[in-house]
């Protein structure tokens, strides 16, 4: 029995989304906002492709903000628990977009980019354990600002929320950010 738990317990170490599990307490979801200046021009007609990926990519972001304050649940995928790999796959899946299902499948996928060239829709991936050996932990890009870059992702201790990479555990683990869409 004492086997089994070590084996469970080093599964989790491994392959979890986060590094410590708290428990969870239950507040409004939080939520990003963008908001524009009246001062900006927008330009009459876009690219059509261009129009598209942005549609896309607006929609990948809406269906992922619609989980915020889910619980984390390992391996989970529902509105009642999910891990930060089973927040991605589902948000892409309901938009229509095969993908694999867990982060360090997904970090193989697309196209790496630097930090600079990081937009809305790109994913952002991390070694959250200090023993691991490959990618444990997955994001999407909500927001950027400058050079403050908003993502949302699955936590053990805080479920589905918005974090910023200038966070110093998250700009730590950082690895690559990869374009997908």
């Amino acid at each position: 029995m004492l086997k089994r738990t070590l084996y469970f317990l080093s599964f989790l170490i491994l392959f979890g989304c986060g590094t410590a599990k708290k428990k969870r307490t239950y507040s409004t979801p939080r939520t990003v906002t963008v908001e524009g200046s009246s001062e900006e021009t927008i330009p009459l007609e876009k690219p059509k492709k261009e129009k598209k990926k942005n549609s896309k990519t607006e929609d990948v972001i809406a269906t992922a903000m619609t989980f915020s304050g889910t619980r984390y649940k390992f391996g989970g995928t529902t509105n009642k628990g999910m891990d930060c790999s089973g927040l991605l796959y589902v948000s892409l899946k309901e938009n229509d977009i095969a993908f694999p299902r867990v982060s360090y499948q997904m970090a193989e996928e697309g196209k790496r980019i630097k930090v600079g060239q990081v937009q809305k829709g790109d994913l952002l991936f991390f070694k959250t354990s200090k023993s691991g050996k490959r990618i444990n932990h997955v994001g999407l890009v909500v927001d950027v600002k400058g050079d403050d870059i908003k993502f949302i992702h699955s936590t053990t201790s805080r479920g589905v929320i918005v974090s910023s990479l200038r966070e110093g555990f998250w700009n730590y683990s950082f690895v690559k950010a990869m374009r997908i869409l």
